[in-house]
Parts: C-alpha cells; sequence; structure tokens
C-alpha cells in the first residue's frame, strides 16, 4: 500500500487491537487480519496506539507509550505485510511516530488542535482525523486545511457519532455525504467506537454495547462510507482498552464479508 494514497479507492479496512499488547497478541491480530485482507482482497491497514492519552482515570491502562510501542508496531509491519496507524497526541510526536508508522491519526478529542494537526501534516504521510462527538460534519473541513497547510495530501476522516446526552453516541447515516462533500476527503466509519460507552467501564474505562456494531457497520456500507474502522481482539471481555466496543477476532472476517456484499450492491461503480 503506498503511504501517498491509502485510503481506497473503493473499500478498505483499518483494524487492530485498541491499544498495543505484547508482541504475541499484537501478532496474533496482525497475522489474522493479514488473512482476511488476501480471503477477501481487501486492503487492510493494522491499527493500535501506543497511548491512551485519554482515559476518564489516571489509573486507566494507557498502553507500553511512544518509545516502546514503536518497535512493537515495526515488528507487526515486518512480520505481516501490513501498513500500520498509530494515535499521536502531541505535536512532538507526529516526526517520531512516521519513522514506523504509514499512517498517523488524530483522536477524536483533539480535532481541533491546531498545532497537532499542522505537525501530522508536516511528516508527509497519510493522516486520518476522527471526527470530534461535538463536530458538525461540514465542521471537519478546517480541520483537514490545517492538515494539508502543513503537507500531507492524503487525508480521510472518520466518523464515530456524535453526543446524545452524557452516555452515548448516535451516528447520522447522512454524515458520510456531508464529510466527503465538504472536506473533499475519504470517510471511514468507525463502528465499534460509536457503540461506546464513555465512562462507564471499570477503572476509568469506556463501557459499550458490542451487539449494535453489526447493524450499524451494514447500514454505514449501504450509505456509501468508504472505509471501515473496527477494533478487534482474540479475548475483548479481558482487554485492558474498550473490550466492551471491540470485536472478537474469530468473527471478524464473517462480519468484514458480509459488509463487503452491502458495499457492493449499495455502491456499484464506485470500486
Amino acid at each position: 500500500m503506498s503511504s501517498a494514497a491509502p485510503f481506497g479507492p473503493g473499500p478498505f479496512l483499518i483494524a487492530g487491537p485498541c491499544v498495543l499488547e505484547d508482541d504475541r497478541l499484537n501478532l496474533t491480530v496482525g497475522e489474522a487480519l493479514a488473512t482476511l485482507g488476501r480471503n477477501l482482497g481487501l486492503p487492510v491497514i493494522y491499527k493500535a496506539s501506543f497511548d491512551k492519552a485519554n482515559r476518564s482515570r489516571e489509573g486507566a491502562a494507557r498502553g507500553p507509550g511512544l518509545e516502546a510501542g514503536l518497535p512493537m508496531l515495526e515488528r507487526v509491519k515486518r512480520e505481516t505485510g501490513l501498513p500500520v496507524l498509530t494515535d499521536v497526541h502531541e505535536p512532538g510526536q507526529p516526526a517520531a511516530a512516521a519513522e514506523v508508522a504509514d499512517v498517523l491519526q488524530i483522536p477524536a478529542f483533539l480535532c481541533r488542535q491546531t498545532d497537532l494537526l499542522v505537525a501530522a501534516g508536516k511528516t508527509g504521510k497519510p493522516v486520518n482525523v476522527k471526527k470530534g462527538q461535538w463536530m458538525t460534519p461540514e465542521a471537519m473541513a478546517g480541520a483537514l486545511e490545517k492538515v494539508r497547510l502543513g503537507g500531507s495530501r492524503s487525508v480521510a476522516v472518520t466518523e464515530r457519532g456524535s453526543f446524545f446526552g452524557y452516555g452515548d453516541l448516535v451516528v447520522d447515516m447522512r454524515s458520510f455525504a456531508r464529510i466527503r462533500a465538504a472536506c473533499g476527503a475519504p470517510v471511514i466509519f468507525d463502528a465499534t467506537h460509536s457503540v461506546q460507552q464513555p465512562g462507564r467501564g471499570q477503572g476509568g474505562s469506556s463501557g459499550g454495547q458490542r451487539e449494535f456494531i453489526p447493524p450499524l457497520l451494514f447500514a454505514a456500507a449501504a450509505a456509501g462510507a468508504d472505509g471501515f474502522f473496527l477494533e478487534t481482539h482474540p479475548d475483548p471481555d479481558n482487554a485492558p482498552s474498550d473490550g466492551p466496543n471491540m470485536l472478537p477476532l474469530a468473527g471478524l472476517e464473517a462480519l468484514v464479508r458480509k459488509a463487503l456484499e452491502i458495499w457492493h450492491l449499495s455502491n456499484p461503480g464506485l470500486d
């Protein structure tokens, strides 16, 4: 996958564990995703965070950090052949992360942070900006403008729902077309974080309703989302972060296969 244009054309998948764990877990997920990509003829980007810097409580699991996490991502990349994506949180991180990562990601809570967005753009790497839960689709044009100002020409927006009250998110299926029109960029649907319930988990982690991931994913496929974002884990109920809204790895391929069938039926001629 070219670092110049990792987002399409046609549907693609960003998937992986919420946070980097040990090499065995990281590679287990990576190898399964590489197999999925071959079986379905689907471009796959491996996603894992080296740090979850926005947890509700200080004692929540965060991950190995930048220094230890980048070699872990490099091993996944080397062993599986998959391009890798990771979050960056501060303006000083993108340059270091870009030494390994093929794609940089801006977390939703940071999608208006000018210095971070420009720094990510300056790496020249593709950048995926997650839409803040309070942002309108059209407002994301400003975030992408900042990344492009930095120098990156390959950008995407990820929709992951909007706040509905204090603990739930809702997804407006019109937003894919609206974001694409306003931003001139591919739009990815994050089906796993869309069922997240912030602050309702144990020890500062988030809660979630995993059972609603499939219908939301299928609806987004029908609505023309350009790519799918799905966090996955061999044992999500015992994952250190975001387990309630991660998919079991064993069932991922069948779910993605059905989403692709819906996408191709609903969007003829787009791939």
